[in-house]
């Protein structure tokens, strides 16, 4: 995957270029090149593979929320985490995640899971995994995207400060097993899913405990709120 053919801001690909140079990266386009000529249907479309990078500049970071694979379903992924278009119903973990916004913050759910609004003003909703094949969760792990995911929460760990991580479920606690914690607040909590929420994600208050955690470092907090769109963002 060369550089100068993704959609990218600069902040990101200064930070990231050594990554786009590596093998790792010239095999996955190769991958992803042949599955289209196949006639499979990839998700998010290519233009959005990168649009949490697009929304959340390097050095406007505050928040990360890790995600693992892009929902597979028609319409539904657009290259943010947990987020889908306005129109498309509310995945259940979404729903799950606004059940513990309302609790935690008094906030009521949105009509629709656009999470665009989080994204500029710096929560980066990165997923481990960028693409998948349509109808097939998980069908583009360990073809490298996690290297290079890895390589963004390892830069960001390492050149940022004050970040807040927030891991749900433990693949996302896994793979941040490279961030400093002693610069940075890792938020851990069982994943929103309904096959896991019950088991201790409820009650957790993430979206408190971030806001607390970056106006103590002098930043300004996220309004997790989101504005009721009433057409396609």
């Amino acid at each position: 995957m060369r550089i100068d053919s993704v959609k990218m801001p600069d902040c990101w690909k200064q930070v990231l270029k050594e990554q786009f140079e590596q093998p790792y990266m010239a095999e996955l386009r190769t991958f992803l090149v042949e599955q289209l000529k196949s006639g499979k249907t990839i998700f998010p479309p290519s233009a959005e593979y990168f649009s949490s990078f697009e929304l959340s500049l390097f050095e406007g970071v505050k928040v990360v929320i890790l995600g693992q694979d892009p929902y597979h379903g028609d319409g539904q992924a657009h290259g943010l985490s947990f987020s889908v278009p306005v129109g498309v119903p509310v995945p259940p973990s979404l729903l799950n995640i606004y059940k513990e916004l309302k609790t935690d913050l008094a906030i009521e759910p949105a009509s629709h899971g656009h999470l665009k609004r989080w994204a500029e003003q710096g929560v980066l909703l990165l997923n481990s995994v960028l693409t998948v094949e349509r109808g097939k969760a998980g069908s583009h792990q360990k073809r490298g995207w996690e290297m290079f995911t890895d390589a963004v929460i390892a830069e960001l760990s390492a050149r940022r400060e004050n970040v807040v991580f927030i891991l749900w479920g433990s693949y996302a606690q896994k793979k941040g097993k490279v961030i400093d914690r002693e610069k940075h607040l890792v938020l851990e909590s069982p994943h929103p899913s309904p096959l896991s929420a019950h088991r201790g994600f409820f009650g957790t208050k993430p979206f408190s405990q971030a806001n607390q955690y970056l106006l103590k470092h002098g930043k300004v907090p996220i309004n997790w709120e989101l504005p009721n769109y009433t057409r396609s963002h």
